[in-house]
């Protein structure tokens, strides 16, 4: 087995890793200070993104945008994520299920995207509907050449720095399994539209700076035209194009869990206490020993479901795998660093304390643990008939 890089792909990691330490590690301590992006910034490094190229990386090349594949992406994703996510993400990579998008909405929402012209959110979370997606409230109904939607989503991440939204609402209802549930269909919904308020969510303590609106439909019109794909078979639409966002958390946490480990590492080679470096205690270094084969576990875990989704056999539960181990890794490695820094760790004239609160976050977004594990488990019971 070959688990080494080729040419291009160093070339990638080395282009994507001068970018982030130039251009994102820099604003790192000001935007978690202010809580915000200032608007001049986000558009500072949108162009720079966009100058270097690393815009829309994730997109095919027939429609402008990076071309990469799976693996290649990941390791992108595995450099962008150790920076602060409120300012990796400025690096946009349009959502993939935009294409979807078909005819007029190629021009109008696809092709923009692409270019760095227009930018996307996607909402599917609600008060009531976390996990549990078909649980959504938020409806659209059919009125002529319009569907009009009424509900709330929260927990919609850079809404307030988007141009559209990628939408799922109910639009009617099936039984599954003795159960009643929503049969959901996907719209794309300019964010001024009428009826629309993009309304700030409550602040976060993981990834300050990087927002989670509440979007509030009241009576939205939006022209039948803006449906994204078959009217309810929006679920459908979501295994085929969302189940990779497992792998950025993955990648993400795998890339953020290195920088901690490097800190970490350095801290424990040159703070001295009892006359030595603390390194030399068994207490630490046999820490340091356990965060390292961890990271590089999650890291072949990542790369393996990369692989795979390159070769068009990767499943839910190599995804899952690879969310589940690298994200609660992450959440290891930033307890131990900050044990490791001891009072330091938590004071905010170092970057441990923000990683310790970031690293929180990665457990829950894009499917929780409890989620993973049981499409873990129910991929290795069903071939049994359980």
């Amino acid at each position: 087995m070959e688990f080494g890089l080729d040419d291009e792909q160093r070339a990638i990691v080395d282009t994507v890793r001068t970018f982030v330490q130039r251009e994102l590690y820099p604003h790192e301590d000001e935007v978690d200070r202010l809580g915000d992006v200032p608007a001049e910034l986000v558009t500072h490094i949108r162009k720079r993104a966009i100058d270097a190229g690393l815009h829309a990386a994730n997109m095919p090349e027939d429609i402008g945008g990076g071309g990469l594949d799976a693996v290649s992406m990941t390791l992108a994703e595995r450099e962008l994520g150790k920076a602060s996510y409120a300012l990796q993400w400025l690096v946009a990579r349009p959502g993939n299920i935009l294409q979807a998008c078909e005819g007029d909405q190629r021009e109008q929402y696809l092709l923009p995207a692409v270019r760095g012209e227009r930018y996307d959110c996607l909402a599917m979370t609600e008060p009531g509907a976390g996990s549990d997606v078909r649980a959504m409230t938020t409806r659209a109904v059919r009125d002529g050449d319009d569907y009009v939607i009424d509900g709330t989503k929260h927990f919609i991440s850079h809404a307030d720095k988007s141009d559209f939204v990628v939408l799922f609402a109910s639009t009617g209802t099936e039984e599954v399994r003795g159960r009643k549930v929503n049969l959901i269909t996907g719209f794309l919904v300019d964010l001024d539209a009428a009826g629309l308020s993009v309304v700030p969510g409550p602040d976060s303590v993981s990834h300050r700076g990087y927002h989670h609106s509440e979007l509030v439909f009241e009576g939205c019109r939006v022209p039948a035209a803006n449906r994204l794909g078959e009217e309810g078979r929006g679920f459908d639409l979501m295994g085929e194009w969302l189940g990779a966002s497992r792998l950025t958390v993955a990648a993400c946490s795998v890339g953020r869990a290195r920088r901690v480990f490097d800190t970490a590492t350095q801290w424990a080679a040159t703070r001295e206490q009892f006359g030595q470096q603390i390194g030399k205690f068994q207490g630490v270094s046999f820490q340091l020993a356990d965060m390292v084969t961890e990271l590089e576990a999650a890291e072949l875990l990542t790369l393996r479901a990369a692989w795979r989704l390159d070769q068009g056999s990767m499943t839910d539960q190599d995804a899952a795998m690879a969310k589940v181990f690298a994200s609660e890794m992450l959440g290891r490695m930033t307890d131990r660093a900050l044990q490791i820094h001891g009072g330091a760790g938590l004071m905010s004239e170092l970057p441990v304390e923000r990683w310790w609160r970031d690293a929180r976050v990665e457990r829950i977004w894009d499917g929780t643990s409890e989620v993973q594990r049981h499409i873990i488990s129910r991929s290795l019971l069903r071939p049994l008939g359980s």
